[in-house]
């Protein structure tokens, strides 16, 4: 049988990301680590912020709003993955 542990990540509020952004100049760009696994950030994918709204979910039969950040891959020249 596989070994299963908890991931109980912090999500962050708004309000931590303003606070963090606050002393940024307004043209940093925001890159975004995308972790490999749960919570295994050593060779994370990096992907930069491309959009942010409001999202409506159904969770378990109600209806919700999350605001979501979306991340695309970096700038570059990519091999197109054949199907």
């Amino acid at each position: 049988m596989a070994e299963t542990f908890d991931h109980n990540p912090q999500v962050w509020t708004a309000g931590r990301l303003r606070e963090v952004l606050a002393a940024l100049p307004d043209e940093t760009p925001i890159h975004i680590g995308v972790a490999d696994s749960p919570g295994d950030f050593d060779s994370y994918g990096d992907h930069v912020l491309v959009a942010a709204e409001p999202v409506e979910l159904e969770i378990e039969g109600e209806a919700c709003v999350q605001f979501t950040l979306f991340a695309d891959a970096l700038a570059g020249v990519y091999h197109r993955e054949v199907e």
